[in-house]
């Protein structure tokens, strides 16, 4: 019988743990269950509280931006992306790496002769240790044999085998993807 006992305690007292904890996120109820007399504390959980696991933080967030369109706007809107996250985790005080894939149309962002946001890269990238920007090596090749001339890139660019492999590569490490 003292088992029995137990068990149902524990039951009702886990029972009464979710219907406060219920209680509490609807904000129906601010009072603590009793138990024979004694308070029970549930853990009240605040949705916009913000999450200090040491662990995550010491880690940098990483975030691997799509270019592939050659439209100034996109190219903005991916800078425009950029920035608002790098200045986010610079004022939480958490490290951030962000890396920009431009590929097909896309890699006009990077040509040095076409790239309606060169000046914009080029400060960005003075202020932004964090922030690399890869060209895709196989759309340069290809734009490059139908101009018959080598394709310039800014020197803020470094050149990879593939855009789309790069991006596949980033996000198999856990890096979060973004397409503006």
């Amino acid at each position: 019988m003292n088992r029995s006992f137990v068990v149902l305690t524990a039951a009702y007292i886990g029972f009464t743990l979710v219907v406060s904890s219920q209680r509490s996120h609807s904000a129906q109820s601010n009072s603590s269950p009793t138990i024979n007399g004694a308070k029970v504390s549930a853990v009240k959980t605040n949705a916009n509280a913000k999450i200090t696991n040491t662990a995550a933080q010491s880690q940098p967030h990483r975030l691997a931006v799509q270019v592939n369109v050659n439209d100034p706007a996109t190219m903005n809107l991916a800078l425009n992306n950029v920035s608002n996250a790098a200045r986010y985790y610079s004022e939480l005080g958490q490290k951030v790496e962000i890396e920009v894939v431009a590929f097909g149309p896309g890699l006009h962002m990077l040509r040095d002769d076409t790239s309606p946001v060169k000046s914009r890269i080029k400060s960005m990238s003075e202020s932004m240790p964090e922030l690399t920007f890869s060209a895709c090596g196989n759309t340069r090749e290809n734009m490059t044999k139908i101009e018959a001339k080598e394709v310039p890139l800014i020197s803020q660019a470094k050149v990879t085998k593939s855009g789309v492999v790069r991006l596949m590569e980033l996000q198999e490490g856990g890096w979060t993807y973004l397409r503006p």
